[in-house]
């Protein structure tokens, strides 16, 4: 069905398919600091980021707030509606006093960061699909379905990103979510439940929240994971289990879900992988995509630790290093780059690198 939507309407062709906006962060009276999250890492992602000389602001893209009309595509109306009950707001955020708040003020200074992130996502995927690979540093509610939310996660937007793809996007037709955050990830999985056209990965601490037993079904490859799992294990099940993934069914799009939360000494997700593992995983997968050409969509979910944005931005510079990922921009083919394209941009990234 037509559709208006300002989600993709394409960004300035010399920007990086980074998505992000200051708006994503969530601010208020301190609120934020009753929660375990860092409400504010996505910021920090960015300004590393900018310190490495990666990126400018420039030159990434602005993430733009999702409307109503862009929800419904995958929310219920009844859900939306109940959003605007505070109190079913703080059960989902975790946040309890947020109860007490009048609901305008929960809407803008909780739910329209959550919303911001969401629109990051579905931009995103279009990115993905023509640039070989985008990154947006926020989202991945993966706990929240079409009439669900929970977990910190009021809006579904992986599956809002998919759906927006397979209704709009030429050629995109069948999707798989890699989630390899600390938790199960039974909003997607609830979602997509019946649906042939997506594969669903999921790696988790089969111990912890949100243990959606009904949600499992979805799951075609279900990795669960002892308490304390460390590196060379988990690296190991990451590794076979997404190369046997990818290998089982080739999909238009990849959805990469990428927890930090399995960072060990995180509070909630009980396993013990550390910043070089994280590093390292998130290589894993791109490495497995960009081998298939596959175009790759991340977000970043779920790490509860003030560490956690020095590690994104570390594995978003290490990618970067091992030409995983790059600026060059191409119409769509850009999941494909030609052997003399590649050279030229590792020798420019190279020229990059020494003029700093």
């Amino acid at each position: 069905r037509p559709h208006r939507t300002e989600l993709y309407e394409d960004p300035p062709s010399g920007c990086w398919p980074i998505v992000y906006s200051p708006d994503y962060n969530i601010t208020f009276m301190g609120l934020e600091k009753l929660h375990p999250f860092d409400a504010g890492k996505w910021g920090k992602v960015i300004n590393f980021l900018k310190e490495e000389k990666l990126i400018a602001d420039d030159l990434i893209v602005q993430a733009r707030e999702v409307t109503d009309e862009d929800l419904l595509v995958v929310h219920t109306r009844r859900y939306l509606n109940k959003l605007k009950w505070s109190f079913v707001v703080a059960t989902i955020t975790e946040i309890p006093p947020v109860a007490f708040l009048p609901n305008f003020v929960v809407q803008r200074k909780v739910l329209r960061p959550l919303r911001t992130q969401t629109g990051g996502t579905i931009m995103a995927g279009k990115l993905a699909v023509e640039r070989g690979w985008a990154i947006n540093v926020g989202g991945g509610f993966h706990h929240c379905s079409s009439d669900k939310g929970g977990g910190f996660c009021a809006y579904a937007d992986i599956t809002l990103a998919i759906k927006f793809l397979f209704e709009r996007v030429p050629g995109v037709s069948k999707a798989t979510i890699i989630d390899l955050d600390a938790h199960q990830g039974n909003g997607h999985e609830r979602d997509f439940l019946d649906d042939p056209r997506v594969y669903i990965m999921d790696a988790y601490n089969r111990y912890i929240y949100p243990g959606d037993g009904f949600a499992k079904r979805a799951i075609k490859r279900k990795v669960e994971l002892e308490w304390g799992t460390e590196d060379t294990e988990y690296l190991q099940k990451v590794h076979t289990h997404v190369e046997g993934a990818l290998n089982e069914f080739k999909p238009d799009i990849l959805v990469y879900n990428a927890g930090t939360d399995i960072l060990d000494g995180d509070p909630l997700g009980g396993l013990a992988i550390s910043p070089q593992g994280i590093v390292k995983r998130d290589e894993v997968v791109f490495k497995a995509a960009r081998r298939r050409r596959i175009p790759v969509l991340m977000v970043t979910s779920g790490g509860y630790q003030k560490r956690t944005a020095r590690i994104i931005a570390d594995s978003i510079l290490n990618l970067h290093s091992l030409g995983l990922i790059h600026s060059q921009l191409a119409a769509r083919g850009a999941a494909h780059p030609s052997l003399e394209q590649m050279v030229r941009d590792s020798a420019k990234d190279l020229g990059n690198l020494s003029l700093q």
